[in-house]
């Protein structure tokens, strides 16, 4: 059954934050020194009043959001998968957009019925020679965005590759949306409405057409995705015990009160 594109179910807040291209798995394991970790080499200078200062303790922030969601957008080099997701995490477009090496990150919270979501979104590289280093990023997806060029038939012929690896790689409720991106060049269309409509009923996708430089529809890719994936958690089909599922759930607290399930008003910082 087709969505709605602005139902009620759902709004938006502002991005978080947006980090930068990130080539390896291993980079994201490096450990973090945090103040307390820093040592003072022996006959550093101090002031007096530095010896018998006592350490602050370092406060943890509660979440503001009840779940996370692990998302990848996956397609041919160059039909604007990098600009999809600086125009929805940023609200702008990058009329020069680079190439992606190996992949990127970029995360928002939204809302879903009254739940606050956080995305996680990885932006993998479009080129041949990155798949096997991409492919190690569909695992534990909760939804994927397949995206292919309107204005390009050879994106939209090699669909069913990429679907492939999303069906392969990726648990089998994934959610995965096919976007038919720059809606805005309808005088160079190469592909009709209609048949990647019929391509996606086919093959169970959710599907719309979309323009990273207009601003078209880019809310409703993300949001329609973050919605089936929340009603699959509602009605059990999702196992958040699965560790494949994509999901996290992290029960929110307000400022210096108890964890709570529901969600809180306040905003997370970014911690870029």
């Amino acid at each position: 059954m087709p969505f709605v594109p602005h139902s009620p179910l759902y709004t938006t807040e502002e991005t978080l934050c947006r980090r930068p291209a990130i080539l390896d798995r291993q980079s994201l394991s490096l450990p973090l020194s945090s103040p307390g970790d820093l040592q003072i080499p022996p006959g550093s200078p101090r002031r007096p009043d530095q010896h018998h200062r006592p350490r602050a303790k370092m406060a943890t922030a509660p979440y503001n959001y009840s779940y996370i969601f692990k998302y990848i957008i996956i397609g041919d080099m160059g039909v604007g998968k990098s600009c999809l997701l600086h125009q929805f995490t940023e609200k702008k477009f990058m009329a020069d957009c680079p190439h992606t090496i190996g992949v990127e990150f970029g995360t928002r919270i939204i809302e879903v019925n009254g739940q606050k979501i956080k995305l996680q979104i990885w932006d993998t590289a479009g080129q041949e020679r990155f798949r096997a280093v991409t492919r190690s990023y569909y695992r534990g997806a909760a939804g994927a965005l397949m995206v292919y060029d309107i204005t390009r038939r050879s994106t939209y012929n090699h669909l069913s590759s990429w679907l492939t690896d999303a069906r392969n790689l990726t648990n089998p409720n994934t959610v995965i949306i096919l976007i038919g991106n720059k809606a805005d060049l309808e005088a160079q269309r190469d592909v009709t409405y209609e048949e990647a409509k019929q391509f996606a009923e086919e093959n169970g996708l959710l599907f719309l057409e979309a323009s990273a430089k207009t601003g078209e529809n880019v809310e409703d890719a993300f949001l329609e995705a973050a919605k089936k994936i929340y009603q699959n958690i509602q009605d059990g089909s999702l196992d958040l015990n699965a560790a494949e599922s994509g999901v996290q759930h992290k029960p929110s607290a307000p400022q210096g009160g108890r964890l709570t399930s529901e969600p809180q008003p306040q905003r997370e910082g970014c911690g870029c």
